[in-house]
């Protein structure tokens, strides 16, 4: 069996084991009995079961068919804008998935920043690989457009300074009594949408022409981050 079929095989143990005991119950022997290997086998396809498992999401984030519609977007200031109101909306209602799957996936990624932050690292990295060209990109038109200013010279820091502020809004909300209430909740997506969008150059004339237009795709957890 070649390498590359090989790893397909223990992922696709490991997504029977995870999606039967979840991510704590889940043990690398447990994956390697599953696939039918040895626990060092495994090892040399996958160095943790954090490695396994953001290598899960990386896949199911890639196959995501709204994903893959925002990849095939032209990078332009429209664009830009349909990755921040994804983004935006995806983590608002991280609790309303009826299996509560995204929550724990949100839970599991705030853990690894407590403790060794390799599932973290993991996820960071591919998420940025991902969709980080497509969000430089767009920026890159935006400004030659005329609808973005500049803001410092690491555009694709502002990515990750959207993706916290949204994580960190999704975060106080989680625990089924919020942490904090934000008030006029309806409006809370346009306000926080605004926010990042001022915060990464975006004027207000571009905010005010593409914001209101209905998303052409609405990323799911491959723009989150979280796992999610």
């Amino acid at each position: 069996m070649t390498g590359d079929l090989r790893r397909q095989l223990i992922l696709n143990a490991a997504k029977r084991c995870f999606a039967r005991h979840g991510f704590a119950g889940t043990t690398t022997k447990s994956v390697a009995a599953a696939a039918s290997i040895s626990e060092a086998l495994l090892f040399k396809h996958f160095p943790s079961k954090s490695a396994l498992y953001a290598e899960i999401l990386a896949e199911a984030c890639e196959a995501d068919p709204a994903l893959l519609r925002l990849l095939s977007l032209e990078p332009s200031t429209a664009t830009l804008v349909v990755l921040i109101r994804g983004m935006v909306e995806h983590f608002l209602h991280v609790w309303d998935a009826p299996d509560r799957e995204e929550d724990q996936r949100l839970r599991l990624m705030i853990t690894s920043h407590l403790d060794d932050g390799e599932f973290a690292r993991l996820l960071y990295e591919k998420i940025g690989n991902l969709v980080g060209p497509v969000f430089t990109a767009s920026l890159e038109r935006a400004v030659a457009a005329g609808d973005a200013a500049r803001i410092g010279s690491e555009p694709l820091n502002l990515f990750w300074f959207a993706h916290h502020t949204v994580l960190m809004a999704a975060l106080a909300r989680l625990p089924s009594v919020p942490c904090l209430a934000y008030a006029n909740a309806v409006d809370l997506e346009r306000q926080v949408c605004e926010f990042i969008l001022r915060g990464i150059g975006l004027n207000e004339t571009a905010v005010a022409a593409h914001l209101d237009l209905e998303p052409l795709t609405n990323p799911g957890p491959s723009v989150t981050a979280e796992g999610a």
